[in-house]
């Protein structure tokens, strides 16, 4: 008889297990790490032409890359802050408008990152009206803001854009308004009665 070749077999197979499942395993979460947002395209690199890839706030310093916050895959809700470890990133909420076209493109962006530098927005309040807000697009082309107003409201009334709700905060069916939006410190357990902090801005150029 020929000796059971299956002892070496059983050996190959588990040496290829260990070396194929983590492979697989970083893919998973490289491919689809943050829940719902598209890190893919965090440093900027937008897919369409006329996609934010950046925002940039002179007055503040401020000079960011856009991240994509998606629709979380487990929950079906919109993610509406960046991840905690970006926190010196802001982020573009993907089911507001494009930013200069029709409706209210919303920005996110942390107030806080744990540490002592702060969050991409943690200078967001000093703000006042006529600050200027750009925004440059994936063909290069930068829009030009104009802060009309900086102030605190419910965390959801912050979120209704006219995109989604378009008797909100409109004042005119061809309004092209951007959205900054920050947490103000309060406890995010809260719920429906947690404020935050709003800068809204029109389109100047």
């Amino acid at each position: 008889m020929f000796p059971s070749h299956r002892p070496a077999l059983a050996r190959t197979a588990l040496l290829l297990a260990a070396l194929v499942l983590p492979a697989a395993l970083f893919a998973g979460l490289t491919g689809c790490s943050w829940g719902g947002i598209d890190d893919s395209k965090a440093v900027g690199t937008p897919a369409s032409p006329d996609e934010p890839q950046r925002v940039r706030i002179p007055s503040l310093g401020v000079d960011s890359p856009l991240i994509r916050l998606r629709t979380d895959p487990h929950t079906g809700r919109p993610v509406r802050q960046p991840p905690k470890e970006h926190s010196d990133t802001a982020g573009w909420c993907t089911g507001s408008a494009l930013p200069g076209r029709p409706g209210t493109a919303v920005l996110v962006g942390h107030r806080e990152d744990g540490g002592a530098g702060g969050g991409v927005f943690r200078k967001l309040g000093s703000l006042r009206e006529g600050a200027a807000v750009e925004i440059e697009r994936g063909d290069g082309k930068t829009l030009r803001f104009t802060v009309t107003a900086v102030r605190t409201m419910d965390r959801e009334e912050a979120f209704a854009t006219r995109k989604e709700h378009p008797a909100a905060g409109s004042t005119g069916p061809g309004e092209r308004a951007l959205r900054l939006v920050t947490c103000v410190g309060d406890d995010p357990g809260r719920g429906s009665g947690h404020r935050v902090l709003v800068v809204d801005t029109a389109l100047r150029s």
